[in-house]
């Protein structure tokens, strides 16, 4: 069986910033979002049903996908995301579990900001949340990717809510960023408390754990 943790969280709650730790210590990163690019790269058949779809006007003058254009339509119509999700969301998990199974480290990360809504929890064998609060969700991608305060919150009505991803979670994980990522950035073997799981050991007790990201190195479950 194909060790993977699940590894997810909204718009700006810091999935990669958590994954690149872990890129550092060997480990494995198999990213949803990158699998969604390469399935509608030109000549693969997802493009060419997307165009056929949604017409030539998502396509760029090279051939490639025009994804402002694409991103502009789904988020406005949600017919049209549901159609996008059927062509787009069976390739990608093919995408996944070729990526999965030619893993080598001792396990997988796969990080998606769509783990649960799109069925995608069913590669791991335990899944943990990046959780922050929305407004700093809101923060981070203007500021991280310069988009408007309209198309964030586009973004976010079409994912999970937090509660929701709380409830579907095994683990939330917090980014402990008062402990220095910029420390990080310099020594990447000083990784200790930059990653926090709260683990609900009773529903009216959670029990937080610090962990220090190299044991993590372990088989999951091991150290999770």
């Amino acid at each position: 069986m194909i060790r993977a943790i699940g590894l997810t969280g909204g718009i700006g709650s810091g999935k990669t910033m958590a994954t690149d730790h872990f890129a550092r210590l060997g480990i494995t990163i198999v990213d949803a979002d990158l699998a969604s690019r390469i399935i509608v790269e030109p000549g693969k058949p997802a493009l060419q049903e997307i165009a056929n779809h949604f017409g030539k006007d998502v396509l760029q003058a090279d051939g490639s996908l025009n994804r402002a254009r694409l991103r502009e339509i789904v988020f406005a119509d949600p017919t049209a995301r549901k159609a996008l999700e059927r062509i787009t969301h069976p390739r990608i998990g093919e995408e996944i579990a070729r990526q999965l199974a030619a893993s080598t480290s001792p396990y997988t990360i796969l990080v998606s900001p769509l783990l649960f809504e799109s069925s995608q929890h069913r590669f791991a064998r335990r899944t943990v949340l990046i959780d922050v609060p929305e407004t700093l969700q809101r923060t981070r991608a203007a500021s991280r990717d310069g988009v408007s305060a309209e198309q964030i919150d586009a973004i976010m009505a079409v994912q999970m809510s937090r509660e929701k991803r709380r409830e579907l979670a095994d683990d939330l994980g917090v980014l402990d960023l008062d402990r220095g990522d910029e420390r990080a950035e310099h020594d990447p073997g000083r990784n200790a408390g930059v990653l926090a799981v709260e683990r609900e050991a009773d529903p009216l007790d959670r029990v937080r754990e610090r962990i220090e990201l190299r044991q993590l190195q372990q088989p999951p479950g091991a150290g999770l």
